[in-house]
């Protein structure tokens, strides 16, 4: 018989939560008890509320919304949702709120919200109010006609700088496509 390696009894083979030490964890596995603490602290019970906000609501709300905290009243049926929005933005989201709250509601599973309020700060202050919108995406110009093309280069035709010559055609041609009002 062959005695056992002793420093083979030291490593332990299993984790504590019953799963094999592999090395390498997911980065999703090691931030999800961070993401849950601090949901937990601002009232979410359900992480993917802000994790996934565009995917709960739709990208065009989310380009304009953030989720801020969810109140629960005393006795009070449903909890309250408070959205972050920018003020410029709040009419049209303020139109929208059933659909936001059906939506959190399904994300949910159940009627958790009863309420959704919109707020262009955040409760705690200031400071936690500033948050990143992301913008909406730009359309494409479309482009001139050949007439307006043509025009634009006669019209810088005896420039020689390269550079100076396009900046010229752009110029004239942004100038000939304007609306006139």
């Amino acid at each position: 018989m062959a005695a056992e390696d002793p420093s083979s009894e030291d490593r332990p083979r299993w984790s504590a939560k019953g799963r094999r030490m592999r090395g390498f964890e997911a980065a999703s596995g090691l931030l999800k008890d961070r993401i849950r603490n601090a949901g937990e602290s601002r009232g979410f019970a359900v992480t993917r509320l802000l994790t996934h906000w565009p995917d709960v609501v739709g990208a065009d709300l989310a380009r304009t919304t953030r989720p801020v905290k969810v109140g629960y009243a005393k006795g009070a049926f449903g909890a309250t949702l408070t959205l972050l929005v920018k003020p410029t933005d709040a009419p049209m989201v303020q139109m929208q709120l059933p659909r936001i709250r059906e939506r959190v509601n399904a994300c949910y599973g159940y009627a958790a919200i009863g309420r959704v309020v919109l707020t262009q700060t955040a409760p705690m202050g200031f400071a936690e109010g500033q948050a990143q919108f992301a913008p909406a995406p730009k359309a494409e110009k479309p482009p001139p006609p050949p007439e307006i093309v043509a025009r634009a280069r006669d019209t810088a035709d005896g420039v020689q700088d390269e550079g100076l010559r396009k900046a010229l055609e752009t110029l004239a041609q942004n100038i000939l496509t304007r609306r006139r009002f």
